[in-house]
C-alpha cells in the first residue's frame, strides 16, 4: 500500500464527465415523474427550469474552488481550506451520510429490478451479485470505470431517445403534429411558484453527481482545468436529459390521471408508449442506469473516504493508503462494499428519504465557503465582477439552498441529526486522543 497518487494515465475531461452523468443516474427522471406531477399540477418541465438553475449556481460554487485548489474531496477539503479544519471534519461527516447512501440505494434498487425480471432468484442473491460486482469492478482502476460507465450511461440515453421518438409518432397518429409542436409541457394554464419549488426540491436530487466529480482530482488531467469544466458539464448535459426526457411525458401524459401508482410510474409510461416489449427492454436499460450510478457512487464514496483517511479522521494505515499495483483506494472501496451489502436486510423506503441531509449541508457549505475564502480571506471586492462572483452569487446560491431545506424531509432531518452528532463524538475523541499523546510525550 502507498500514500502516493496512483499510476497510469489520467481520466480525461470527457471520462470525468460521464463518470458524473452515470453518478446522476439520467433514467431517474422516469421514477420521479409521477411524484413531482402531482406535487407541480402537471409542470414538471418546469420544475426542473428551477432545479437546473439552483444546481447550475452551486455548481459554479464548486467549479471556482476546484479550479483554485488541486486538492479532491469535494466540499470537505473545499471547506476545509476556506473555513477550517474543524469545520470541514464536519462538513465531510456529514456529506459522508449522502455518498454512503447512494452506492447501498443503487445496490438495492438493482436487487428489486432484477428481482422483477427473474423472480426465481431471491432478493437476497441479487442484493449480495449487484453489491460484490460493483465492488470488484471498483477495485481496478478508475479507467476501466470510466469505460464501463460509457456504455452503461449511452444504453439508457438510446432508450430514451427511443421513447421520444415512439411519443412523437404516437400522438402524430392519433391528434395531429399540432399536438407535437406545442408549448404545453411547459405551461398550461395558472401554476403557483410555491408548488414548482417543491417540485425542484424533489428534483435538485437528480443532480447529485456534479460534485462527485470534484473527489477525482488526483485522477484526472490538469484537474484545476478539467474538473471545473466537468462539474459545470455534468450539470448542465444532465439537466438537459432530464428536462428533454420530462417534455416528452408531460406531453403524452398532461396529468396523473392514467397512472394507478403515480409514485411509481416508470412500468406505466413506458407500457402506455411502446408496449409491453418495450417496457421489457427499457428496464434492462434501468438495470444499466443504475449500475451505472451505483458503480460511480462507489467510486466517489470510496475516494472521499480515502481523502479523510489521509487526514488521519479515519485510520491512516488502512484507509489513507493507496494499492501499489492497482492505484485505487482499495481497504476503502471494499469498505463501501460492506455498507452497500446493507442492501440485503433495508427496505427502500428505509434510505431513500435519507440521502438529503448531507447533500444540503455540503451544498450550503461550498457555498458560503466562496464568499469567506475570495470575498473575505483574499478580499476580492473590487470591481462589479467581483462583487458578483464572490457575494451576490454565492447569496443568491444559499438562499436557493435555503428553499431546499425548508422542503426537507422530516425523517431525513431526525437522522441526519443523529448523523451529525456521532460526528461530534468522534471530534471530541479525536480531540481527547490527541491530548493524551501530547501529554504522554511530555513525560
Amino acid at each position: 500500500m502507498s500514500d502516493q497518487a496512483p499510476i497510469g494515465k489520467p481520466l480525461s475531461l470527457w471520462q470525468v464527465t460521464i463518470i458524473g452523468l452515470a453518478y446522476m443516474t439520467p433514467m431517474t427522471v422516469f421514477d420521479t415523474f409521477g411524484i413531482v406531477s402531482n406535487i407541480t399540477h402537471g409542470h414538471v418541465p418546469l420544475a426542473y427550469i428551477f432545479a437546473l438553475t439552483a444546481m447550475l449556481l452551486t455548481a459554479f460554487s464548486y467549479a471556482r474552488f476546484s479550479r483554485a485548489s488541486k486538492q479532491p474531496g469535494s466540499a470537505y477539503s473545499y471547506t476545509a481550506q476556506s473555513i477550517g479544519p474543524r469545520t470541514g471534519f464536519f462538513v465531510g461527516w456529514c456529506s459522508l451520510l449522502d455518498y454512503l447512501l447512494l452506492p447501498l440505494i443503487n445496490v438495492l434498487l438493482s436487487a428489486i429490478y432484477l428481482h422483477a425480471l427473474i423472480p426465481s432468484v431471491p432478493y437476497v442473491i441479487w442484493a449480495l451479485i449487484s453489491a460484490c460486482l460493483v465492488t470488484l469492478v471498483n477495485c481496478f482502476r478508475i479507467r476501466i470505470l470510466a469505460n464501463i460507465s460509457l456504455l452503461f450511461v449511452f444504453a439508457p440515453v438510446l432508450l430514451m431517445l427511443v421513447f421520444v421518438y415512439l411519443v412523437i409518432t404516437g400522438i402524430n397518429q392519433q391528434q395531429g403534429i399540432e399536438h407535437v409542436l406545442t408549448l404545453q409541457p411547459l405551461w398550461h394554464g395558472q401554476t403557483e411558484f410555491s408548488t414548482l419549488v417543491a417540485g425542484a426540491s424533489v428534483l435538485c436530487f437528480s443532480f447529485l453527481g456534479f460534485d462527485a466529480v470534484t473527489t477525482l482530482s488526483h485522477e484526472t488531467a490538469n484537474p484545476t482545468r478539467n474538473i471545473p469544466r466537468a462539474v459545470i458539464l455534468t450539470t448542465l448535459m444532465g439537466g438537459m436529459i432530464f428536462f428533454t426526457a420530462s417534455w416528452f411525458i408531460q406531453l403524452y401524459f398532461p396529468d396523473n390521471s392514467r397512472f394507478k401508482d403515480p409514485s411509481a410510474a416508470l412500468p406505466e409510461i413506458v407500457f402506455y408508449v411502446g408496449g409491453a416489449f418495450f417496457q421489457s427492454i427499457f428496464l434492462c436499460g434501468q438495470i444499466l442506469n443504475t449500475l451505472a450510478s451505483g458503480l460511480a457512487s462507489h467510486a466517489s464514496a470510496s475516494r472521499l473516504i480515502h481523502i479523510m483517511g489521509k487526514d488521519n479522521i479515519f485510520p491512516k494505515k488502512y484507509f489513507g493508503m493507496l494499492h501499489v499495483r492497482l492505484g485505487t483506494p482499495l481497504f476503502s472501496v471494499i469498505f463501501v462494499g460492506l455498507i452497500s451489502m446493507l442492501a440485503m436486510f433495508l427496505d427502500l423506503a428505509q434510505v431513500v428519504s435519507l440521502i438529503s441531509f448531507g447533500a444540503l449541508v455540503a451544498f450550503t457549505a461550498v457555498n458560503f465557503s466562496v464568499f469567506v475564502k475570495f470575498y473575505l480571506r483574499d478580499q476580492q471586492r473590487l470591481g462589479l465582477k467581483n462583487k458578483c462572483l464572490n457575494l451576490l452569487l454565492p447569496l443568491i446560491s444559499v438562499i436557493c439552498i435555503i428553499y431546499l431545506w425548508v422542503n426537507l424531509d422530516r425523517t431525513s432531518l431526525l437522522f441526519g441529526c443523529a448523523w451529525l452528532s456521532m460526528g461530534i463524538l468522534l471530534f471530541f475523541y479525536k480531540v481527547l486522543k490527541k491530548q493524551n499523546i501530547v501529554i504522554t510525550s511530555a513525560y
